[in-house]
């Protein structure tokens, strides 16, 4: 009986070894050398057919692509908007005692705007006519490129250009921010000669989540002042024709000095865009036309 096992189980044991490898019939899984070489042949070609495929597609679909601007340009009704010192999570908080609350604030401010140096833009850009846009077409198939750009020079922004004042009103508790509207090609946001401008106010807010109550914190604004007068982003900037097409461009700012806010508490401020051409921002998309951030000067 015992003998009976034994032969099974090298009857089994060979029948695996057979499967692996048959020196008989010098198979391999099952398959002769010429078997596995046809079939390596065969995955080879395929896969080399659709790497090929691969990149003739991708080649032909290149070419139909533009080196200068979208294609396909899904563009948003009215673009975003940011601030210059963005802080931490858009909160602007220092205290107008302690140096190094707000030095850091003020080298981002220098560094930001040194591309904007008077020096540096007249020789760069185009003292251009304001008030209508810098309109610079191809003709036909030839590229009017690199397209050029207009100045905005950094002694445009007046008290909050870091020239009179380099501290840009941190030290005395004025502080200025520097407002951009994001680029989009080919966007002309104004008509009529009338410039697209800048207004801040008081953010509304919710003072508890349980709550359906509201609160503004206008009386702790004060007054504000705008740089360009008016809070204008000029017509003359527009339209942009795309960072390579037009690599000189300089994107226009506007500045607003806090005069006389109120002090150790916070303050929530909502900057907007108002334009005849631009939809006002809609409460899905609270960054369209807009930009909020929190504002504290602490005094003591």
């Amino acid at each position: 009986m015992s003998g009976t096992k034994a032969e099974e189980r090298k009857g089994s044991s060979s029948e695996w070894r057979d499967a692996f490898w048959n020196p008989r019939t010098h198979e391999l899984l099952g398959r002769t050398a010429s078997s596995w070489g046809l079939i390596l042949l065969f995955y080879l070609v395929f896969y080399l057919f659709l790497a090929g495929m691969f990149v003739l597609t991708m080649y032909i679909m290149l070419l139909t692509l533009d080196d200068y601007k979208p294609t396909w340009q899904d563009r948003l009704a009215t673009p975003g908007m940011m601030i210059h010192p963005k802080g931490d999570q858009l909160e602007i908080t220092f205290s107008v005692s302690e140096t190094e609350s707000w030095d850091r604030f003020t080298q981002t401010l220098n560094t930001f705007l040194s591309p904007y140096n008077d020096s540096y833009q007249v020789q760069m850009n185009d003292n251009c006519p304001p008030d209508q846009f810098f309109i610079q077409e191809d003709s036909g198939e030839v590229r009017n490129n690199p397209k050029r750009s207009c100045q905005f020079n950094r002694s445009m922004l007046e008290e909050c250009a870091g020239i009179s004042d380099r501290f840009y009103g941190y030290s005395r508790g004025q502080p200025c921010v520097l407002i951009k509207l994001n680029r989009v090609i080919g966007m002309l946001p104004g008509k009529n000669g009338q410039s697209p401008y800048v207004t801040c106010g008081a953010k509304r807010y919710r003072v508890e989540k349980e709550r359906d109550e509201w609160r503004e914190d206008g009386d702790k604004l004060g007054p504000l002042a705008y740089y360009p007068p008016n809070g204008t982003f000029n017509l003359m900037y527009y339209p942009y024709y795309g960072k390579k097409a037009q690599v000189n461009y300089t994107q226009p700012l506007v500045a607003v000095k806090f005069l006389n806010a109120s002090v150790n508490t916070d303050i929530n401020v909502e900057c907007k865009i108002n334009s005849n051409t631009l939809e006002a921002g809609s409460e899905r998309d609270k960054f369209a036309g807009r930009v909020s951030f929190k504002l504290r000067i602490n005094h003591t």
